[in-house]
């Protein structure tokens, strides 16, 4: 872990001096940029791994239900990963031999689970290997409940039988990064056993050195009816950003850094910003505004003097409906479902998690001001 944490904190770190250096040179520059940004995305995913694995032993995750369709479910893993098994040189195939095609089910932690297995077969298959995923309907005699069976088998470089017992262990690899070559924490099969557990599934593994791995996956899910059908879809039409232009947004964010970050994406958007510094300083500064002067609020939680859920409460109590009727959307760190729920509770219109993605932020604005 010491290494895998340190490797890409060395690149962020060497490369930015570097990047400091050459300035005037915007090919070289841009290098720098994008080796920084590769080095950004491992280590926030091994932090999210991290705190994963932390929220999952302390019984702090939980099963979030939604819709699911298995046929678009597994449309998207198979578009997601084909073209780039294609760039790898790799022929990656898939069967699907199924009844109920509509279920109930964690869609969020599903995701989770088959990208961490189809990431693996990726990485660990060279050049002119095969990767195959099966998906099958099997009986199951739970009222209500249908099970599904995943194989997804590959034929890269394998493990060997003694490593096979240990592989679903935190922070365990068979070949560290250095004498693999390729990045990663010991973390993933962790967290996908645990997921799978979660969800009443069992997970096996087959593999021989040299001749590849078989992962199979079952798990129940509820069949759809029409009393259980998705409440609401989402719309997903384009954002349109002439909806920002001339909106002006109350900012609520005490650390400088990340409220440069934010002011600078929503202002480059069309919004006009205006910054306060905590919960405090935010209620006041909508109090003394005129009804309407402010479009919408985003709101960062952990602030001193006044939390972000705090805030919210206070501005929902105003006397003044316009202004208490005013979108207020978190902004934060806190990234996890009972965060989410917690935003919602204390009268928030939506929930977007830093590190900022631009298109989500954008995404969230564009369905409230639409």
């Amino acid at each position: 872990m010491s290494h895998d944490i340190r490797t890409p904190m060395n690149a962020i770190i060497g490369f930015t001096e570097l990047l400091d250096k050459h300035l005037d040179d915007k090919e070289q520059a841009r290098e720098y940029i994008k080796k920084i940004q590769t080095s950004n995305a491992f280590l926030l995913s091994l932090i999210n791994n991290v705190l994963e694995i932390a929220r999952i032993e302390s019984g702090k995750t939980t099963i979030d239900e939604t819709y699911w369709n298995v046929y678009k479910f597994n449309d998207s893993l198979y578009s997601l990963f084909d073209s780039q098994m294609k760039e790898k040189g790799i022929e990656f195939t898939r069967t699907i031999v199924i009844e109920h095609t509509e279920v109930i089910c964690d869609a969020t932690k599903l995701r989770e689970i088959f990208l961490n297995i189809l990431s693996n077969a990726l990485k660990y298959t060279p050049a002119g290997g095969k990767v195959e995923m099966r998906l099958t309907e099997i009986p199951y005699d739970r009222e209500g409940y249908a099970m599904y069976r995943t194989e997804i088998e590959d034929t890269g470089i394998g493990m060997s039988e003694d490593f096979l017992p240990n592989m679903f262990d935190e922070f365990t690899r068979e070949r560290s990064s250095t004498e693999s070559r390729i990045n990663g924490t010991g973390l993933g099969m962790a967290i996908v056993k645990k997921l799978v557990e979660l969800m009443d599934g069992t997970i096996t593994v087959e593999s021989k050195i040299g001749k590849g791995t078989k992962f199979t996956i079952t798990l129940p899910h509820r069949i759809v009816t029409s009393s259980n059908t998705e409440q609401s879809v989402k719309n997903n039409a384009e954002i349109n950003t002439e909806l920002f232009k001339g909106k002006r947004i109350l900012l609520a964010e005490d650390n400088d850094l990340n409220a440069e970050i934010a002011i600078t994406i929503l202002e480059e958007a069309g919004f006009d910003v205006e910054h306060a510094v905590d919960g405090i300083i935010c209620v006041d500064m909508l109090e003394k505004a005129r009804a309407g002067y402010y479009d919408l609020i985003l709101i960062d939680i952990q602030m001193p003097n006044m939390n972000g859920y705090k805030a919210a409460q206070t501005i929902r109590r105003f006397s003044d409906k316009q202004k208490a009727e005013i979108p207020i959307i978190a902004m934060t760190a806190n990234a996890f479902e009972e965060d989410k729920k917690n935003a919602y509770e204390s009268g928030m219109n939506g929930h977007i998690a830093k590190p900022i993605n631009i298109g989500k932020l954008m995404a969230t604005l564009s369905e409230i001001f639409s």
